[in-house]
This record gives C-alpha cells, sequence and structure tokens, in this order.
C-alpha cells in the first residue's frame, strides 16, 4: 500500500509540474504575440539584441544611448521620453539581456541556476550592438539598474563616452542585503520552482500593485503598465535573468567604484529625495563626492520614476551633459 500511495503521490506531483510549465508557456506566448520587438534584433556572435533607433542617420544629432533598469525594458523609454528627445537627438534604445527581446549571454540561456549577466558584459554587448547602427561618442543615460550598466559603458570607454545622465541609477555598493523576494527568485530553487509558479499564475492585480510601488509615492501614468509589456518581464527567462543580475551586482558597484577616477567625462545625475528603491543619500549624493565633475540634480518629494513624472527635468539634464561635452 505504501508503494502504491507514493507512486500516485509522484504522479500527481509531475503531473503538476507539467501543468505549471504548460500554463507559464501559455502565458509567455500571449505577452510575445501582444508586445513584439519594437526594434531590430541584431546578432551578435548568435545573442540577439533588440536596438531600437529614433531620428536620422546622417550625423546631424549627437547620439543618445538610453538603458533601462530591473524588471524592464526599451518600452519604459518609448511611453513618453524618447518623444521629447528625438527633436535634439538620435535616441538608441537596447534592451538588456534576457530581458525584453535581447536574448541572455551564452550558457545562461535556459538556465535556472544560470550566471548573472555583469555591467561590464552588460556594457560590452550594447557597445557592439551601438556600433552595428552607427552609433559614435554617444551620451549614455542609465535608468535604476541601467544605470551601473551605464556606469560600466563609461568606464570601458571613457574617451569614446561624450557623457553620462544616471536617473535614480544604482552607482554605489550599499548597506546590507536585498529583500526576502531577490533572495527566493535569485537562488537555484527559486529559479527552478518558484519562478515558474509566479509565470503562471501571478494575477494581474498584483502587477499593478509591484507597477504602483515602484512609482511611489507618485502614481503611475494612465496607460503604462498597458504599454510597458508586463508580461514579457514575468516570463521564466527574463525573472531569472533578471533575479540573478540584481543579486549579484553589489561585488561589481564595489569594483567599478575604485575605477571612478577613470570618469572623466562630464556627469548629470537626476534624484527624487523620497525614492527608497535606490536611496539618493546612499547612491547619488556619494557618487557626487566620488566624482568631482558629477552634478546632482535632486527632484524633492519624487520617487524613482522621475522620467515619468518629471520628464522635462531628465531632458533638461540631458540637455546640460550635451552642453558641457560641446555637443550642443
Amino acid at each position: 500500500m505504501g508503494v502504491r500511495v507514493l507512486l500516485v503521490a509522484c504522479l500527481v506531483l509531475v503531473a503538476l509540474l507539467l501543468v505549471v510549465q504548460w500554463r507559464a508557456g501559455d502565458r509567455e506566448a500571449a505577452a510575445e504575440r501582444s508586445y513584439p520587438p519594437t526594434g531590430r534584433l541584431i546578432d551578435i556572435d548568435g545573442v540577439h539584441v533588440n536596438v531600437e533607433v529614433r531620428g536620422p542617420d546622417d550625423g546631424s544629432l549627437p547620439d543618445l544611448v538610453l538603458i533601462h533598469g530591473a524588471s524592464g525594458n526599451l518600452r519604459d523609454f518609448t511611453f513618453d521620453l524618447a518623444d521629447r528627445l528625438t527633436p535634439h537627438y538620435r535616441v538608441i534604445l537596447m534592451d538588456r539581456p534576457g530581458l525584453g527581446w535581447t536574448d541572455r549571454l551564452p550558457g545562461n540561456a535556459g538556465a535556472w541556476n544560470g550566471t548573472a549577466e555583469t555591467p561590464m558584459e552588460q556594457a560590452r554587448l550594447l557597445q557592439r550592438a551601438a556600433e552595428r547602427v552607427g552609433v559614435t561618442r554617444p551620451i549614455v543615460l542609465g535608468h535604476s539598474f541601467g544605470g551601473a550598466v551605464a556606469i560600466a559603458w563609461a568606464l570601458s570607454r571613457p574617451d569614446q563616452t561624450a557623457a553620462l545622465v544616471l536617473v535614480s541609477a544604482v552607482s554605489e555598493p550599499w548597506p546590507g542585503g536585498l529583500g526576502a523576494l531577490y533572495k527566493i527568485t535569485g537562488s537555484t530553487a527559486g529559479g527552478a520552482l518558484f519562478i515558474p509558479l509566479v509565470t503562471a499564475f501571478l494575477p494581474q492585480r498584483f502587477v499593478a500593485s509591484s507597477i504602483g510601488a515602484i512609482f511611489a509615492p507618485q502614481e503611475a501614468p494612465a496607460g503604462y503598465a498597458d504599454h510597458i509589456g508586463s508580461g514579457l518581464t514575468l516570463r521564466r527567462e527574463s525573472m531569472r535573468a533578471n533575479a540573478q543580475q540584481v543579486t549579484g551586482l553589489k561585488p561589481h558597484m564595489i569594483a567599478m567604484r575604485r575605477d571612478y577616477d577613470r570618469l572623466t567625462m562630464p556627469v548629470e545625475l537626476v534624484h527624487g529625495t523620497a525614492d527608497t528603491i535606490v536611496p539618493a543619500r546612499i547612491h547619488a549624493e556619494v557618487f557626487t563626492r566620488d566624482v568631482p565633475q558629477a552634478r546632482l540634480t535632486l527632484l524633492p518629494g519624487l520617487g524613482h520614476m522621475p522620467q515619468h513624472i518629471d520628464p522635462q527635468a531628465v531632458v533638461d539634464a540631458i540637455h546640460r551633459a550635451a552642453a558641457r561635452a560641446g555637443l550642443r
């Protein structure tokens, strides 16, 4: 009797796992149908990078690269900000590895225990894709986690980076660790078991709540959730990539900080004083002491998403960076 019960239990467990994987795959397929690539998929040694270019290719405008944050994709910038910038810059938007429509780096694709792509590795991949669309001496903007990648870009090519703009950016090592959710999703067991459950069954109301938390204390603009394509973020591959990259970031910030004296280009920072996700006092304010030519604009009462709540402040910072770099 005991063997029979055990066999039935194993069969039920296998059936449940198959249902979870089927349901996750079905939701992923629906998200990909609803939110196809908006740019061009560029093959970099077998890794496809989603690149969207807005503006003329005749060299009449400076190049501006926009790098999105954690759990996001390039659509974050196309909701509003990119349209404000295209009269003044050729805007190049790219999905980071594992997010949106950009592949993970070799060895990580399909692996629930993959190795996180470092900021330097991500920067190198995006640089190669940018070269394929003719980017030269760009202004590089990074938001949140994308700020770490933007810094890595500038550190690896200080003479070829016209200016750096950091918006609510991770720019310094932080005290302590991360929350419980990242510890779970970034673990081997979490990547194998918990993430498929989230992909398969996470209710839409939780997605709305998560977006609200990112924008707090402000509210997300109307239509943002539909525009960004949260279903792309909830794909198993993307969730694993995001969790591994975030949980593995801190040692790379410690290492990069040692080289901040190489950041000789103009640097502009924009940061909300009410940002609790990437607090200004831990990141932007410390960074301006580490990098003497960095100029910080603090936005009183704003949270983590100034590119949506006060986009003109971000546009102004980009203009200042361009002017300091001799591009305006």
